[in-house]
């Protein structure tokens, strides 16, 4: 398939700059691959269509404060570093990309916070993904992080239009954020409240979790026309034993396996044995997902609505069958379903 084949028309109006009052009460569409009928529901109804021993896999990655504000030394011109993975403890070196990039030279000193508690050096200004710097300070490591994110701010998407509130906070992170590492949110994990993930162990569905850090390499546009020859940044993963043990075991007796969000499924589709079963792994993955494609472990999936011609985007169309998907999509258009991070649901069975 081509790249072209997955643009839609997208009214600006429907990506919601605000998150729901509740996580769990964003407007749901059901979208049924063996019969191709939608369904229009509220989330939090969501388990009605589980039953007892099947599986939710979660990506638990953490946001972490990745913006960063200061100026340069001697011009004090203002300037925006986004970091984007740290690649030495120890020297204090992050991949980053640096904003507005011109006159920005190997050498130059970056200055942050508001008493210049950090200063960085640019050391390198040819990588693929932007710059590379290192952080010059004499803290502890631990000291060094916690000066991190405290100068720093949550990247909030810039498409949504706005700065960041205190809202945001909390709102821009799943409930069950643990992991550090992702400059953003697993979308669709942010409509799971406290209050449905209780209904869940009630009812004795389970809940696994694998950790996918979401990079800079899931937002940006795809290049090529021939999806083939596309290659995605590559993200840090690792899946654990005993979500594996969860996952195989549910399989092998027939149990729904619903995995929540697209990064989740790179993540376990990515980490599959030639007997079909899902290993452990703790690396990196470059995993792209768009049609066609064989899902071997997923029964279900729930999804945001994503933008056209997004990674995130080709995956569902993947999972949930690219006619379907598109017919599904402008049905969400029509009746006017919010996009974006802070905006509705799909659960696709």
């Amino acid at each position: 398939m081509k790249l072209s084949q997955f643009k839609f028309d997208l009214p600006p109006e429907l990506i919601t700059k605000y998150p729901p009052r509740y996580r769990d009460e964003s407007k749901m569409m059901v979208v049924n691959r063996e019969t191709g009928k939608i369904e229009h529901r509220i989330f939090k109804d969501i388990l009605e269509y589980f039953n007892e021993n099947d599986v939710f896999a979660f990506n638990n990655t953490k946001v972490f404060p990745a913006r960063l504000y200061g100026y340069k030394e001697k011009t004090d011109a203002q300037i925006e570093v986004f970091l984007l993975r740290e690649l030495n403890k120890e020297q204090r070196l992050w991949d980053v990309i640096v904003s507005p990039a011109r006159k920005i030279r190997i050498g130059n000193k970056l200055y942050f916070g508001e008493n210049n508690e950090m200063v960085a050096e640019i050391i390198d200004n040819t990588t693929s993904r932007g710059r590379t710097i290192r952080f010059l300070s004499d803290y502890s490591y631990e000291e060094y992080k916690s000066t991190l994110n405290k100068i720093g701010v949550l990247p909030l998407p810039k498409f949504l239009g706005r700065e960041i509130e205190e809202e945001d906070i909390a709102r821009y992170q799943t409930i069950y954020a643990k992991k550090e590492g992702s400059i953003a949110a697993p979308f669709a994990g942010l409509h799971f409240s406290r209050e449905l993930i209780k209904r869940m162990e009630i009812r004795d569905i389970h809940q696994v979790f694998i950790t996918l850090h979401i990079g800079l390499g899931s937002f940006r546009q795809i290049g090529v026309e021939d999806l083939t020859k596309y290659k995605i940044d590559s993200d840090q993963l690792s899946i654990k034993q005993e979500a594996c043990n969860v996952v195989n075991n549910a399989k092998k007796n027939k149990h729904k396996i619903c995995i929540v969000g697209s990064t989740t499924m790179r993540a376990i589709e990515g980490s599959i044995s030639t007997l079909g079963e899902l290993t452990p792994t703790d690396g990196w993955t470059n995993k792209f997902i768009f049609p066609p494609y064989n899902f071997r472990i997923a029964d279900r999936m729930v999804s945001s609505f994503h933008f056209p011609k997004s990674i995130f985007f080709l995956t569902v169309a993947a999972f949930g069958g690219f006619e379907l998907i598109m017919k599904a999509y402008q049905t969400a258009i029509n009746k006017k379903y919010n996009f974006g991070p802070y905006g509705d649901a799909m659960l696709i069975i």
